[in-house]
């Protein structure tokens, strides 16, 4: 960590957002702070995570527990002090107001520089544990997907889709969710994150499925559009667009390339079918501890996506009152191409 303070010019800075607080330290409780000066490295926490903390904590931190009399900010101004540190770097993307206001009241911190998305950016590039727990989230979801197609059939809730998509991720391993389970069917499924509701599928519907969970932390993310019954010609063409536009998009994924022109390549597919205006979200996101991380497909996009990022590649089709779909891959950028985590099958699928 002692370039990074040389890189932001700061003397310590103060870690409080959860992800960031893991990813630096190993603390996964959330609650606290992570402090890093030049001479020192500290996970504050209370005491239902301190014996926890031990024995997941990286090596050179320190575990200081506070308490009703001695809490966070007393701690961090003693070690500050301490330490000499005059300029403290925060997070100005997640500190609250009011918790600005004690390290600057409490702590006396008058000279706390924001760190902006520099933090953040430190979890961009995976190391190798880190994709192996990526790609095991990931195939936690392809079994989901498998086990789902013999539930959906006319007559079940959305609700009840959501919850046996849930279930089976957790009693194939899963730590938890990485995110609100995405189940909408018929007309519903033109809201890209449409909530599940009691509408039961009908014979002749689009059922989107967009899901996810974690493992040891970090996260999956897919989506899969069936049909139930026989699809249309419409469904059909609006699937198969999707589909292409997908793919076209993954033949130019590579170390280096620009995120927005991957996104490009996938919306002028979708463009040229005349289905252009019914695409209006970015092609896709990073993915780790957290479920959208940066930097990302998007069409407003510059930065260079590198190798060992982890992207989801998402075109989709969305319209009212008649369905839509959404094609989700999670994939891992390499020097030459990508790698995809996904393996559950991409063709129109009819129950």
């Amino acid at each position: 960590m002692q370039d990074f303070l040389n890189k932001t010019e700061t003397d310590a800075i103060i870690i409080s957002d959860p992800y960031n607080m893991r990813h630096i330290s190993g603390f996964s409780g959330g609650e606290g702070y992570v402090y890093v000066s030049g001479k020192r490295k500290i996970i504050i926490t209370d005491s239902r995570y301190t014996e926890a903390t031990s024995k997941e904590a990286k090596e050179g931190f320190e575990i200081i527990q506070s308490t009703v009399t001695k809490g966070d900010y007393d701690i961090l101004k003693e070690l500050a002090e301490a330490d000499g540190a005059s300029v403290i770097g925060f997070e100005d993307m997640f500190l609250t107001c009011r918790d600005y206001g004690k390290l600057t009241g409490i702590c006396g911190f008058n000279n706390m520089k924001p760190l902006g998305e520099s933090v953040n950016d430190l979890r961009i590039i995976k190391e190798e544990w880190e994709l192996e727990n990526l790609r095991r989230a990931e195939a936690i979801g392809d079994m989901a997907f498998e086990e789902i197609l013999n539930f959906i059939r006319p007559g079940v809730s959305e609700l009840q889709i959501a919850a046996e998509l849930e279930y089976s991720m957790k009693k194939n391993g899963a730590d938890c969710l990485s995110f609100e389970t995405i189940c909408a069917s018929g007309p519903n499924s033109s809201l890209p994150h449409a909530v599940p509701g009691e509408r039961r599928v009908q014979e002749g519907d689009f059922v989107t499925m967009d899901f996810g969970c974690k493992y040891r932390g970090y996260c999956s993310d897919m989506t899969r559009t069936i049909v139930v019954g026989k699809a249309s010609d419409k469904q059909i063409e609006i699937y198969n667009t999707v589909l292409n536009a997908q793919l076209e998009a993954m033949k130019v994924i590579k170390s280096g390339v620009i995120g927005k022109d991957v996104h490009n390549v996938a919306a002028e597919v979708i463009n040229k079918a005349g289905y252009g205006e019914y695409f209006g979200h970015g092609l896709g996101h990073s993915v780790g501890l957290y479920i959208h991380e940066n930097p990302r497909f998007s069409a407003i996009e510059n930065r260079a996506i590198m190798t060992n990022t982890i992207e989801t590649v998402e075109p989709g089709i969305y319209i009212p009152d008649f369905g839509g779909v959404r094609i989700e891959d999670m994939i891992v950028v390499t020097d030459n191409g990508f790698e995809n985590f996904t393996n559950s099958p991409k063709n129109l699928i009819e129950l």
